[in-house]
């Protein structure tokens, strides 16, 4: 086989060499000789490259992993690959995908957003022109997370989906900043820890966007993974090492070869795992499963946590060797609760954002409004910030409003109808509204938001495209 193929190493030296970041990339396709083609065709430009052989499997792959582009056959078990990825568009995914046709029927009758074709046969020259094609027209922007000033909204792909959650200029946040900028040219081990939705993920994109790392970040949530497969998809496998390892396949902590992994809800990890990745932090190497011969690594390790690590090593949940070694320098992510001042920026950050994307007013709030939000305690943080704006600009009510009931509050009830919108909405209005909100309710699911409204998808789709509703400028 190919070293391009086995080998992330060397894939990412050429990468860095030619001036580009290492780029991840998934190849959907039932036969198994044209999935080791694809491999090996895109190794030249992807640092990392995993293979599904349906689409079902993909939609694990994809729930779990953040990919830089797809490649897909025209023809899968479940169907057509065009028709699979148009279920992943109404669904907002918005990876660059290429769909390979083997025949003029395959090309979809509407292109796809963020999409290509390419005819099969097709020479490994021509698939590296698509690719660079996509990856270059749809490379993403470095999210802004700064805690001095406004910070932008200029993400998109994994990073998008958190908005900016560090932006703040209280004290907390600009002390949080400092230590970042301090310690991220380091190697150093950090842990983070703060409570569900302070931005922790977010804190260990900054370190490393401020390392000068030239590798992959790599979030990995170690609560979402099985402990059987765990070892696997951090340390990869080599062919026949359990049932079902067909091939040899790289693990993250490869993919993450000269740059940093995130091991988010690290006291998760099941406790044989810990001693593992303890030894990893002690020789700088990992042991693919199944493998008798270990492989140096270059990888910034964060963890991240939401609970009290010291009790879970008290209570013998966790290691303490681990603990320790992990435990070099704790950052702590202050709850929104400690950091009012903080709350109208956010707000403004959100309803700026989320207003361009439902195609709505933006919320408009008060002195008043802003001081109930800034005494509410907020046990779900920034996120839950994040979704109550959402939820107003939904209902064309002030987030303060939305605090106790979910809804606008009982004060304002003779202003607003019993559905929550006020009685002075024109029909046609309060119809776009509930239609979006019972979209979002489907996450983003035509075919089951038309059944929950009980009219026809493509009812609901004349809708949403005279309304355009998920097009953007770069569609």
């Amino acid at each position: 086989m190919n070293e391009s193929i086995t080998d992330p190493i060397a894939s990412r030296h050429r990468a860095r060499h030619a001036g580009r970041s290492p780029a991840s990339a998934l190849v959907i396709d039932p036969d198994t000789d044209a999935r080791e083609f694809l491999r090996y065709s895109l190794s030249r430009q992807c640092a990392f490259v995993e293979v599904a052989e349906s689409g079902s499997r993909a939609d694990q792959l994809l729930d779990r992993y953040d990919f830089d582009l797809i490649v897909v056959a025209s023809a899968l078990p479940e169907g057509s690959g065009s028709n699979w990825l148009a279920r992943r568009r109404d669904a907002g995914d918005r990876v660059p995908a290429i769909i390979l046709c083997s025949r003029e029927s395959d090309v979809p009758r509407t292109p796809l957003p963020r999409s290509d074709t390419l005819a099969v046969p097709f020479s490994i020259e021509q698939m590296e022109n698509a690719v660079s094609r996509l990856l270059r027209s749809t490379q993403p922007e470095q999210p802004v997370l700064t805690a001095g000033d406004d910070g932008g909204t200029g993400a998109t792909g994994g990073a998008a989906a958190s908005l900016d959650l560090l932006v703040g200029s209280s004290e907390p946040m600009q002390e949080l900043a400092r230590l970042i900028e301090r310690v991220a040219a380091r190697s150093t081990t950090v842990l983070l820890q703060g409570e569900s939705g302070t931005g922790k993920e977010l804190a260990a994109r900054r370190i490393h966007m401020c390392s000068g790392r030239n590798g992959a970040f790599v979030p990995v949530n170690c609560g979402s993974i099985t402990a059987e497969l765990l070892e696997s998809e951090l340390f990869g496998h080599v062919r026949g090492a359990f049932t079902g390892a067909t091939h040899q396949r790289e693990g993250l902590f490869s993919y993450a070869n000269g740059g940093t992994i995130l091991l988010d809800e690290i006291c998760e990890m099941p406790f044989p795992m810990q001693a593992k990745l303890l030894r990893v932090l002690e020789e700088r190497a990992i042991r693919p499963v199944g493998s008798e011969k270990e492989q140096p690594v270059d990888v910034r390790i964060v963890a991240a946590t939401n609970r009290d690590m010291a009790h879970e090593v008290a209570q013998g949940r966790f290691r303490e060797d681990l603990y320790y070694r992990l435990n070099v320098l704790a950052l702590r992510l202050p709850p929104l609760r400690e950091r009012p001042s903080d709350i109208p920026q956010l707000v403004a950050l959100f309803s700026d954002s989320l207003s361009r994307q439902l195609l709505l007013p933006p919320v408009k709030l008060n002195r008043t409004d802003f001081a109930r939000l800034q005494q509410y305690s907020w046990p779900g943080n920034v996120r839950e910030l994040k979704n109550l704006v959402e939820r107003a600009i939904l209902l064309g009510c002030s987030p303060a409003d939305c605090l106790e009931t979910g809804g606008p509050a009982t004060d304002q009830a003779e202003a607003r109808g019993g559905n929550g919108y006020p009685v002075d909405l024109p029909l046609a209005d309060v119809e776009r509204l509930h239609i979006l909100e019972v979209l979002k309710a489907a996450a983003g699911n035509k075919s089951e938001a038309a059944r929950r409204l009980r009219i026809s998808r493509k009812t609901l789709e004349r809708k949403l495209k005279a309304w355009r509703v998920g097009q953007s400028e770069t569609d």
